[in-house]
């Protein structure tokens, strides 16, 4: 196997690993690994882990020579089950793949499984990056872990309790992705309407978005991942109404929309308060647009409690649905209660996802005739404020770019855009 000028990582799962990996891509090239090739696995659902599995054993075919190393949620959930694949070479815990001794270690042969405990962990640092490799967007680390325990999810066993970053740390970590010329940031973790529930004086994400917004006048878009509509955050709420850059699409954790489904999950809210939640933020910034994860053919789910979260859908305004059939994972209360079938399960997750996509048609139609701000990815694609995929007509743009558009049609969940520049020409 040739040389690299660094490791290999393939990543998994939620955005708060793709900040992670960076972290640990750094790590892992300081320690001279830059032969290893590293999976930062997630453990959300069943499928997560086997295509992570697909994935090792596709890569030591292809690479018998490397050095294939395993981390993440699965990983330090399990780490006995990963270190028993023939393919793998280690196994790295959540809190160790971040620390310079780990990596340190396994260069030196130390150790095959480096997994500490991560519910003794008790404080969280955001590691200082200039950019992503293969990511025009900076995402940043506000907080860690999860003190709720809800009763379908594995990732506090992965990720330990919630510990905050401190907002110091966090600005500062944000201002050098700015100079390093990222123009938007995603704020991510495990739980982020958490955040600095730890801390003196025990800040609110609200704080901690006006702070950053207000010490950096560069920074041009900022952008939240998950958020919990449990947690009301009347600052959060005023920055969304009248700060810009404060991008207006919000990612909600709703899971169901079914109450009793709802209480078996140890959600701590209730279908209503999703909607009013909405309507809230909907109220302060008309052109916000909500995104949800969902969760399909939960134990002991009827049809009325299906046809409840489609209402709810309906009654929050919900666009972006992100659907997951039921998955039980071992040692979590769910998983011993009454299962449904897996081709119930299939079809009430098809159902959610046929009502997501015309919901989305619904919003991608209207969009026509708009304008927005788009930032470039890649090959002339990229995502808007709301976060609409978006394909640029005309000259390619350098990635990274932000350039003002105006949507001239929709090529299934892609919108067509034209930049403004270009309809002023065309209109002189």
């Amino acid at each position: 196997m040739s040389g690299r000028n660094a490791p290999r990582v393939e990543t998994f799962g939620c955005r708060l690993n793709i900040w992670e990996s960076e972290v640990v891509r750094d790590q892992a090239s300081g320690a001279g690994l830059n032969d290893a090739i590293i999976f930062n696995t997630c453990a959300v659902t069943a499928e997560a882990e086997r295509q992570a599995r697909q994935a090792i054993r596709r890569a030591r075919r292809e690479n018998p020579d490397a050095r294939i190393v395993v981390t993440g949620c699965a990983a330090q959930i399990a780490p006995d089950n990963w270190d028993a694949m023939p393919e793998v070479d280690h196994v790295v815990g959540n809190h160790d793949k971040l620390t310079a001794p780990a990596w340190q270690a396994l260069a030196k042969g130390d150790a095959p499984v480096i997994v500490s405990d991560v519910m003794q962990i008790r404080e969280t640092a955001t590691h200082m990056l200039d950019a992503f490799s293969g990511h025009t967007r900076g995402f940043l680390q506000v907080q860690q872990g999860c003190d709720h325990r809800c009763t379908f999810c594995i990732i506090p066993y992965g990720r330990g309790n919630n510990r905050s970053a401190g907002a110091r740390q966090i600005v500062d970590a944000a201002a050098r992705l700015v100079d390093g010329g990222v123009a938007e940031i995603v704020l991510t973790g495990v739980d982020i309407t958490s955040w600095g529930s730890d801390l003196p004086g025990r800040p609110r994400l609200g704080d901690l978005v006006a702070m950053l917004l207000a010490e950096l006048p560069g920074l041009r878009r900022l952008r939240l991942s998950s958020i919990d509509p449990a947690e009301p955050d009347a600052r959060l709420m005023d920055v969304l109404a009248r700060e810009d850059r404060l991008m207006p699409h919000l990612h909600l954790s709703a899971q169901h929309g079914d109450d009793t489904i709802l209480k078996r999950m140890k959600r701590r809210h209730l279908a209503r308060d999703l909607v009013r939640f909405c309507d809230e933020a909907r109220h302060r910034r008309p052109d916000v647009v909500f995104g949800a994860d969902l969760i399909a053919g939960f134990p002991t789910e009827d049809e009325a409690a299906h046809d409840a979260t489609r209402r709810m859908i309906e009654r929050a305004g919900l666009t972006y649905l992100h659907v997951f059939p039921y998955s039980p994972r071992e040692g979590t209360p769910a998983a011993r209660m009454p299962q449904l079938a897996g081709n119930l399960v299939k079809a009430r997750a098809d159902s959610l996802r046929k009502l997501g996509h015309e919901r989305l048609e619904r919003f991608l139609g209207n969009a026509v005739g708009s304008r927005d701000q788009m930032l470039v990815e890649s090959g002339n694609t990229g995502h808007g404020r709301n976060y609409a995929k978006m394909k640029l007509e005309g000259d390619f743009l350098e990635p990274g770019t932000l350039v003002d558009v105006t949507v001239t049609g929709h090529e299934g969940a892609v919108l067509t855009v034209v930049a403004e520049d270009r309809v002023s020409g065309d209109r002189a």
